[in-house]
């Protein structure tokens, strides 16, 4: 079967019957699962299976289709599909759904399961995923006009269009008229606690028409009219909302339509009495009709012969493509900044985007409204989607996810900015760009107190610990413009996200060249005159301030030393040696002008923000705080 037609109607209707009871197999074998969405979606992916281009033997065609599961608990649904289309999933695979170590998770995950697009987490990332997907493909096809063709699915929920993110997402989508894009809403309105008019009552065909969307309706379980639906969305000229019109447990007997089928198995007696009902043996499980795998496999060979095709007729393309993909990263002209010279890190990071930006054709990025300040704008180069400079708006939650979308298309490598402080509003996008390790640049400026007047509504205290804490994601707080640099090289040779934190204010330089030894995540700075009885440990621009201290304690006959820690991550994976190395026998103080307790593990003290910051000059707030040569000292005294 390559098309629905009236002909093949009950050929479909067995395909998504069979992908209902696999997934009420897979959810009651676990235990564990929500089989009402993938019951009610069985229809829309049958007809869905018959317009995507993948192929599974090649999962990462750079012009296969896009399909995007924003609603992640329909993964059974995602994995019942994936091993029909013939992805490597197998039978034992849907058995261990759920299980410690299957390819199976409850939620998807990109590289833990082939065929996985984009790990989508918590309701509503999927649809700025989806968004940020066609955001990548829309500029690929600028750059490479002949060889970039394909669509970006999207299957989103009730929730989904809940979540404020999506709202973000789906109004920069229809601001780019992204015409690749085409979002399907199962509308069943259910949610975990029943029918979603409790919460929920907008028009949502008119919400997305104000943000410049097609919108399309259709019945969710009439497969012509589904197809004639996303036949007509890809005629259109803009972003499509198709609305298909479901019930949640489709075809679960009597409990079909309710929320019981949302979060828990339908239970032996429910299934048995399904699968009776559409022609199943009750008693058996994870029965697949020979004709129905292979409708399914036609489908896949009908990607499998679309991808040579491309590969055959796109040569030259598949050439610049691979080249575009191969920087040499050895000739980034980087800036030379000079011992004394005073910058702020924001504007040094800003003159290293741009070096790198000649280089690193795949570099791309924005800031939610605030690049003229965190210096993130490319000079080289034009506004999206004719060149490499993106403009979120005031979208910061939905920046974080078209980043990742970005950095998971294939070709790029996507950084975004703002102020530190604002990083709380993406921080569940940093969190998924962490567990999928997606190559993602955060650039975080107006690092501390030393925002000054803005107050402290404006001053990042706690942040940086949290994304400390976060696992996969390398946090950078580089003390100076060439440590900074430093700091870039090191991140371009990561496989996972990283994030620069940056100063405000100008921090003078304070060697001549970057040092290398960052890639161990601290360093000494400055050596002490005999073995060291102190250690002064900072980051950013509290490491001056150490290093300022250090030589008064040394005139008082105290030998310090100074090591700088611009990467707390990278610090704690290095060897009890190094640290040893490091901080030898001496007393540790710490100095960051943050909520800094995971300084412990190494210190003996910190000099650190004990409360909310305040509304004043920055250079006042930091002696009012007690970042001051006579309290470092002091303190400092004190552990001896």
């Amino acid at each position: 079967m390559i098309s629905i037609t009236q002909d093949n109607v009950e050929l479909a209707q067995q395909m998504a019957d069979t992908l209902r009871i696999l997934c009420a197999d897979m959810i009651e074998n676990a235990n564990s699962g929500h089989p009402g969405v993938a019951m009610g979606l069985a229809d829309i992916a049958v007809v869905l299976s018959t317009h995507l281009m993948l192929d599974p033997t090649k999962v990462d065609w750079i012009n296969r289709d896009r399909l995007v599961f924003s609603g992640g608990h329909a993964s059974s649904l995602v994995y019942a599909l994936l091993y029909l289309w013939g992805f490597d999933i197998s039978l034992q695979d849907l058995k261990s759904f759920r299980q410690l170590g299957s390819k199976t998770p409850g939620h998807p995950e990109i590289g833990h399961t082939p065929g996985v697009e984009i790990t989508t987490g918590p309701l509503g990332q999927g649809v700025a995923n989806a968004v940020g997907l066609a955001m990548a493909s829309k500029y690929a096809k600028n750059i490479f006009p002949d060889a970039i063709s394909h669509y970006v699915y999207c299957l989103c929920g009730d929730g989904d269009l809940q979540e404020g993110i999506s709202y973000e997402a789906c109004s920069l989508a229809g601001h780019h008229t992204l015409n690749n894009l085409i979002l399907i809403y199962d509308c069943n309105q259910i949610s975990i606690e029943g029918n979603t008019n409790i919460a929920m009552s907008e028009d949502i065909s008119l919400r997305f028409k104000a943000q410049n969307w097609d919108v399309l309706e259709c019945d969710g379980h009439n497969f012509l009219d589904i197809n004639q639906a996303i036949e007509n969305a890809k005629k259109l000229n803009k972003p499509v909302l198709i609305i298909a019109h479901t019930r949640i447990g489709k075809k679960a007997v009597e409990l079909e339509g309710s929320e019981k089928t949302h979060g828990a198995p339908l239970g032996e007696k429910i299934l048995k009495a399904t699968k009776s009902a559409l022609g199943f043996n009750p008693e058996a499980m994870f029965v697949i009709p020979d004709s129905i795998k292979q409708a399914f496999k036609s489908l896949s060979i009908r990607g499998l012969e679309a991808r040579k095709k491309w590969e055959s007729t796109h040569t030259q393309s598949i050439r610049e493509i691979e080249e575009f993909c191969k920087p040499d990263l050895s000739t980034i002209d980087y800036p030379v900044f000079k011992k004394g010279e005073k910058i702020a890190t924001r504007t040094s990071n800003g003159q290293i985007l741009n070096a790198a930006s000649k280089v690193i054709n795949g570099l791309i990025g924005g800031s939610a409204d605030l690049a003229p300040s965190n210096n993130t704008i490319l000079k080289d180069s034009k506004d999206f989607p004719n060149g490499k400079n993106l403009h979120f708006g005031i979208r910061e939650h939905t920046m974080g996810a078209i980043s990742n979308a970005f950095a998971s298309y294939g070709l790029f490598l996507p950084f975004c900015a703002t102020f530190f402080v604002f990083s709380d509003y993406l921080s569940p996008s940093i969190r998924i760009a962490s567990l999928m390790q997606a190559k993602v640049f955060y650039i975080f400026t107006h690092d501390s107190i030393g925002v000054g007047e803005d107050g402290a509504t404006h001053q990042p205290i706690e942040q940086l610990s949290h994304f400390r804490a976060m696992p996969n994601l390398t946090v950078f707080r580089p003390a100076d413009a060439n440590e900074n640099i430093a700091c870039f090289k090191m991140a371009l040779s990561l496989q996972a996200p990283s994030m620069f934190i940056l100063s405000r204010q100008n921090l003078e330089v304070l060697s001549d060249t970057p040092n290398e030894n960052i890639c161990f995540g601290a360093y000494i700075l400055k050596e002490a005159s005999a073995d060291p009885k102190i250690t002064l440990l900072a980051s950013g621009s509290e490491v001056s301030l150490a290093l300022k201290s250090a030589q008064i304690l040394e005139n008082d006959g105290i030998s310090t030393q100074v090591v700088s820690a611009p990467s707390f991550d990278l610090l704690l994976k290095q060897s009890r040696e190094y640290h040893h190395y490091l901080f030898k026998e001496s007393k540790i103080l710490a100095i960051e002008a943050a909520r800094s307790f995971e300084w412990y593990k190494f210190a003996d003290d910190i000099i650190m923000m004990d409360s909310f910051g305040a509304s004043g000059k920055g250079n006042e707030l930091f002696s009012h705080f007690g970042f001051t040569l006579e309290n470092v000292c002091t303190r400092a005294k004190a552990l001896l």
